[in-house]
């Protein structure tokens, strides 16, 4: 495994992270579960991220037991907030009330004294940023967090975050945002202020929800038990991907992975790490070969050639505009 600085932070992570967005407590059993844990842990991943949103608050629990054991300053856990994690109307956001009592759960579910990175789930337009930066000033001062970031913010939003976080003294490190081969909406904006602020990318969905792995194929349904036919969770965020312009593309970087030597899915998460803003590429698994398939992408370099070939292949279909990003409507 080869690590990367989180952005230019001191915080080294390895370049494949592993997260359990819709596979934990949910999508698979724990026992699943805890095994691509210790497949990722066996094969040098050192950097898992989750959410307390993820399958109701299960996900961090899962974790948590998972990495029992583990020696805690050999792991970087990610966690993050926003999205509601209950019935009342201050059970999400980025309010002070809801960050508070939210890394509390998360420490309690994760069963650790502090989690490595926060991370602002999404931009909440109905809490002053001022607001939530100070109140994240406070979790990182406690020392229930070392450093903060955020997931999904657009350019300018990320700007004034870092402005404050520095006033405040505090190290905002890192976005999280959605890029692959077929979305790269975070090129022309959030990366070029990104790289003039010193912050990383954790990016999530390298594979485009799996699109890139090439199992699924145009004309057909997709395979029994696949993300494509979740319909609790995986089914909605792939559906975009899941036309046959889209799939009958994919198939033809078949013979580009081919003469690279490697796997589909290893050259998906291979192509996001060839940008350098990228610190650390996210993925999740089923089973646990899927882990010991994804990691032969850490440290493979892609020679000009084939990256200008795969962008001939893939550009008709790819999605650039950086209006796209993942933040919720404004107000």
């Amino acid at each position: 495994m080869d690590f990367r600085h989180l952005g230019r932070s001191g915080l080294q992570v390895s370049e494949i992270s592993y997260g359990n967005w819709i596979t934990h407590g949910s999508q698979i059993e724990e026992d699943a579960a805890l095994a691509c844990v210790q497949a990722a842990l066996d094969h040098g991943i050192t950097t898992f991220d989750t959410a307390d949103v993820y399958a109701g608050t299960r996900a961090e629990a899962v974790l948590g037991r998972a990495l029992q054991g583990q020696r805690r300053e050999g792991l970087e856990i990610f966690t993050k907030v926003y999205w509601p994690t209950g019935p009342g109307p201050n059970d999400r956001g980025l309010s002070r009330k809801h960050i508070m009592e939210s890394i509390n759960g998360s420490l309690r579910r994760l069963q650790t004294d502090y989690v490595d990175l926060y991370q602002a789930h999404r931009y909440d337009y109905t809490t002053p940023l001022e607001e939530t930066m100070e109140a994240f000033a406070d979790v990182v001062r406690s020392g229930k967090a070392l450093y903060i970031g955020v997931s999904e913010w657009r350019a300018d939003e990320i700007r004034e975050a870092y402005e404050l976080a520095r006033q405040l003294k505090i190290h905002l490190v890192s976005n999280q945002p959605q890029y692959s081969m077929l979305w790269r909406v975070i090129e022309a904006e959030v990366v070029p202020a990104s790289e003039e602020l010193g912050i990383g990318q954790i990016v999530f969905s390298p594979m485009a929800q799996g699109v890139l792995s090439g199992k699924y194929l145009p004309g057909q349904p997709p395979p029994a038990g696949s993300r494509a036919t979740d319909e609790k969770s995986g089914a909605s965020f792939i559906a975009r991907f899941m036309t046959d312009e889209v799939l009958t593309t994919v198939q033809r970087l078949k013979p580009l992975a081919d003469q690279a030597g490697l796997s589909m899915p290893q050259l998906a998460v291979a192509w996001v790490l060839q940008n350098p803003n990228v610190s650390s590429a996210i993925v999740g698994a089923t089973r646990p070969e899927q882990v010991a398939d994804n990691v032969k992408a850490a440290g493979v370099k892609l020679d000009a050639d084939l990256l200008k070939a795969i962008d001939e292949i893939v550009s008709p279909i790819t999605e650039r505009d950086p209006a796209k990003t993942q933040s919720p409507a404004r107000p």
